[in-house]
């Protein structure tokens, strides 16, 4: 029996436009070796683990009259070649050449008319490197049926798994009265089913008169010659085309900042952004001026037995933190940052980054596609968005190719032009900005930035520099002076 969307699928959906595509992308770039790894194995391997995730041969079919929300069917004449995809640069081709690859690539959004995921390899690196671009839709991945292909395409070791073969067949799907009459039979049996139906078409109308007023609202700033984004740099309309940054930093440096001030990895990464938003600003003088903090939600990993479960054994929910990006101290930035996790940390509820780690495949994929669901729920109540997930600290191989790097491309949500993903692994974190291209023509300085804002923390942390107050403490009243010993003419 086929499946419906749930409405908050529906809902990403219908929140989808030329400008807005809602899918996550991933790079990866690897070493071939001696592997032979070459477009044909990477076809062979994705067909023998695609068993693992059912989902990515299915598509989405609508009801007719919109009585019941869409249901997930198998695709008949699903095409394995049309989403393994074959592309190249000029050799030697440089990591900006695939950056500029890629952001051409994640701009295009994908055909709902068939499943809702594609996979690109790309020849022609430098040093005989190949790379590996996977979009996947957020109404795809959510984490409890159905996971990131990305988790399960690569391997521990450069010996990979002999699966066996794959007999998949594609199911049977309704005729459209069939569908109606399924719709009808759902109504009347399953009253989930018109509660569901009710709040899907709700929205819908809601979301167009949502529309509407923000439409009659772009006139209204135009012809009163103002902006959307006044207020902030980073709020604003989006074009249809993307800029993607990648940064690739060491995790030493990282722990080692941690190291001298306390706090955690996640803290220190949050600080170096801040630092770099710091510094971009500074680059466009007439921002500044008013802009004090940069309020980022951050999704986390819980443990709450009343939010929705997933299959990475943990709940992910908001945490919203004000970035001070005014503060010219670095440490001051740091502490504060850490200071707006401390009441996360003595809930109880946090998850270990031993413990996410330590989930089987490359689940960063994952993780990062239920943090962007999750951002897409709350749009409005933050300027940026940053997902930071910790993954494995040791190699992992696809078709024996070791991969080397691996940047996360997060989607971008109307009306924030930026947004960031974080990944560690194998030694290194991994920073990936998403950028509209025309809302923020100079994002490609924010790379620079992130280094330096990094730099300057590490500076801190060996420089022999004293440590600056972690949140408020009772000050101690002065120490009395010790007793003197009585002298020959003093009384004992």
């Amino acid at each position: 029996m086929s499946e419906r969307l749930r409405p908050r699928d529906v809902a990403l959906l219908a929140e989808e436009s030329a400008s807005t595509p809602m899918h996550n992308a991933t790079v990866e770039i690897f070493d071939p070796g001696q592997s032979g790894f070459d477009y044909p194995q990477l076809v062979r391997l994705v067909q023998e683990r695609l068993s693992f995730v059912p989902r990515y041969r299915q598509r989405i079919q609508t009801v007719p009259g919109r009585l019941a929300n869409p249901l997930w069917v198998d695709d008949d004449h699903f095409d394995l070649g049309y989403h393994v995809r074959r592309s190249a640069l000029p050799r030697p081709g440089s990591h900006d050449q695939l950056r500029e690859l890629v952001a051409r690539i994640v701009s295009r959004p994908l055909d709902r008319s068939r499943p809702l995921w594609e996979i690109y390899f790309v020849e022609g690196l430098a040093h005989g490197r190949v790379a590996l671009l996977s979009k996947s839709h957020q109404v795809l991945v959510d984490g409890m049926h159905t996971v990131d292909l990305g988790q399960v395409l690569l391997d521990k070791s450069p010996e990979p798994k002999e699966l066996g073969t794959d007999d998949w067949r594609p199911r049977g799907h309704p005729s459209p009265f069939g569908l109606m009459a399924g719709a009808v039979h759902d109504s009347l049996t399953d009253p989930a089913t018109v509660a569901a139906t009710a709040r899907t078409t709700t929205g819908s109308v809601l979301r167009g008169v949502a529309d509407t007023a923000r439409s009659a609202g772009r006139v209204f700033d135009a012809l009163a010659n103002r902006t959307p984004s006044a207020g902030s740099p980073i709020i604003g309309p989006l074009s249809q085309q993307r800029r993607v940054v990648a940064v690739r930093t060491d995790l030493a440096d990282h722990r080692k900042i941690r190291e001298a001030h306390g706090g955690t990895v996640n803290d220190v990464i949050l600080a170096t952004i801040t630092g770099a938003l710091r510094a971009w600003l500074l680059t466009r003088s007439e921002s500044m001026h008013g802009v004090s903090e940069v309020r980022a939600v951050v999704p986390i990993s819980v443990i709450d037995d009343e939010m929705e479960a997933t299959s990475l054994g943990s709940q992910i929910a908001a945490h919203f933190v004000d970035l001070p990006v005014r503060e010219p101290s670095p440490v001051v930035r740091l502490h504060q940052v850490s200071y707006s996790f401390q009441a996360h940390k003595e809930t109880g509820r946090a998850v270990a980054a031993s413990r996410l780690t330590s989930i089987s495949g490359f689940a960063p994929a994952t993780f990062h596609a239920i943090g962007s669901r999750l951002a897409a729920r709350e749009r409005r109540s933050y300027q940026l968005n940053v997902t930071n997930v910790p993954g494995p600290q040791a190699p992992l191989y696809a078709a024996g190719a070791r991969m080397l790097e691996t940047y996360p491309v997060p989607p971008l949500l109307e009306g924030h032009p930026l947004a960031i993903g974080v990944t560690s692994y194998d030694g290194h974190v991994y920073y990936g900005l998403t950028a509209d291209r025309d809302m923020l023509p100079d994002a490609d300085l924010l790379g620079p930035c992130l280094r330096e804002s990094l730099d300057e923390l590490l500076d801190s942390a060996t420089g022999g520099r004293t440590r600056a107050p972690r949140g408020r403490r009772r000050r101690k009243a002065p120490a009395k002076a010790p007793a003197k010993a009585p002298g020959k003419d003093e009384p004992r």
